[in-house]
């Protein structure tokens, strides 16, 4: 009997404990769920909460005071460059929706997911508008920027950095195409008023730019790129104008003319495996230290067609010249200015 009784004492503590227990799960699953949709319903008030009220309906601001700054507008952009927008202002809130409207002709949109105190857009349309507004606990606007506009000019060189449209150009351009593709062209495909951009890496200014390709890069830092870029587009002729069969060079203060005829092209084999064309003109007369009796064009083009960009190649020995490799002064538009010349190299 006794052995009965211990046995049925234990027999109730083990059903106690498994009662217990499946209780307290049962409680802590409660529990999750509770707060799981406490979580959701938060969730779905913040999104409420910045959904109110700023739909697609018309909106006025007219009686809102102006009192942010926007902050981060450049003078202008080019078709698909992203920008950033800074609203300041003292105001101690920080529940802001941004507007857009392609023009003062349209309505004001809200735009989606922008509720910080910052703005990132493309530059798809010339002379879109963006306006930053802030708002209290109420929902009422409290604060306004000025109507910001977005300016899009791509220039008369048309962005050539898109390399054409269609994937034989953008093959070409990379440096794949068959000796049957390459033409002959006249120097008045370079024609125009060209800059050296040696300059702005001395100063810094393309920094960004090696930085951009060491990000995409496994192989090179921005300092190696620096380098590299350095040995490449060294030379003292800061300024070169072509016009006609004439040549100028503005180097160190001084400026020299000479004529130049177009002599031929080569077709060069690189160790990557693509390929390259240099056009060779050659100086009318005797070279000396001011006009050397080859130049050298390439601009990863095979056939005729106005260059936006050249790298040069300068020497007395043609042959020599088709073998170098390491020092290509580069040339752009000299109406370009340290951001376009930026922009243009991180699309390069």
């Amino acid at each position: 009997m006794k052995k009965f009784w211990q046995l049925g004492i234990i027999l109730g503590l083990f059903s106690f404990l498994f009662i217990a227990g499946c209780q307290s799960g049962n409680d802590e699953a409660d529990s999750q769920e509770e707060g799981t949709d406490n979580q959701e319903e938060a969730e779905g008030n913040h999104e409420e909460e910045h959904d109110h009220e700023h739909g697609d309906e018309a909106v006025s601001f007219d009686d809102v005071p102006e009192n942010i700054q926007i902050e981060g507008l450049s003078d202008h952009y080019h078709t698909g460059d992203v920008f950033k927008l800074e609203a300041v202002t003292e105001e101690d809130l920080d529940h802001w929706h941004w507007y857009i409207r392609d023009s003062s002709e349209e309505e004001w949109a809200v735009a989606e997911d922008q509720y910080e105190d910052s703005y990132i857009g493309d530059a798809e349309v010339d002379g879109q508008e963006v306006i930053a507004v802030l708002y209290d606990e109420d929902h009422e606007p409290v604060a306004k920027s000025p109507v910001t506009q977005i300016t899009i000019d791509d220039h008369e060189h048309g962005h050539h950095h898109h390399h054409g449209d269609d994937e034989e150009s953008q093959q070409i351009y990379e440096g794949y195409f068959e000796d049957e593709q390459v033409e002959d062209r006249p120097l008045t495909d370079w024609e125009g008023d060209w800059q050296s951009i040696y300059p702005y890496l001395e100063d810094g200014s393309l920094d960004e730019v090696f930085e951009h390709k060491a990000e995409d890069s496994d192989d090179m830092t921005a300092e190696e790129y620096k380098d590299y870029y350095t040995t490449g587009y060294e030379t003292d002729i800061e300024r070169i104008v072509i016009d006609g069969d004439e040549i100028t060079f503005y180097q160190n203060g001084e400026k020299y003319t000479g004529t130049y005829a177009y002599d031929s092209y080569e077709i060069l084999e690189y160790e990557a495996g693509n390929r390259g064309v240099r056009y060779i003109f050659k100086l009318e007369g005797e070279a000396d230290e001011h006009f050397p009796a080859y130049i050298q064009f390439s601009d990863h083009a095979i056939a005729p067609g106005e260059s936006w960009h050249f790298h040069l190649y300068m020497g007395d020995d043609n042959a020599d010249l088709l073998e170098e490799m390491d020092n290509w002064p580069t040339y752009y538009p000299s109406d370009l200015d340290t951001d376009e010349i930026v922009h243009e190299l991180i699309a390069h």
